[in-house]
């Protein structure tokens, strides 16, 4: 089997990244880099940290990158997806949405959301 990590450029996409990398190790399992950001956040390799990684984008065609990152985990038998979120007020989920959102209320295994540490 296969962890997902949802990569984004960002603080809290980093702590994913980490965590990713450590829940594998801890699976015994490879790891799935899927760039929700669309741009090359990773150097292409085989190995992080000693674990087998394979990167994968969304389709610039298609408008729904986090569909794209489901459908991925689904075909693949994904063990778990490692997501990075961050603090939002009520008004500021109901008016923009969250890919993290998306993924924790549509993803059917199990998904492992990370904050990144303050400081």
């Amino acid at each position: 089997m296969t962890v997902v990590l949802a990569r984004t450029a960002t603080a809290e996409g980093d702590a994913a990244r980490d965590a990713a990398v450590e829940e594998a190790k801890r699976r015994g399992e490879d790891l799935l880099v899927f760039n929700l950001g669309g741009e090359q956040l990773d150097p292409e390799g085989s190995e992080l940290d000693g674990v087998a990684v394979t990167y994968r984008s969304p389709d610039a065609r298609n408008r729904d990158s986090v569909g794209e990152l489901i459908d991925a985990a689904q075909e693949i038998g994904a063990s778990a997806v490692v997501i990075g979120i961050r603090h939002r007020s009520p008004v500021g989920k109901l008016l923009l949405g969250s890919a993290a959102q998306q993924i924790l209320l549509e993803a059917s295994m199990p998904v492992i959301a990370v904050k990144a540490s303050k400081g």
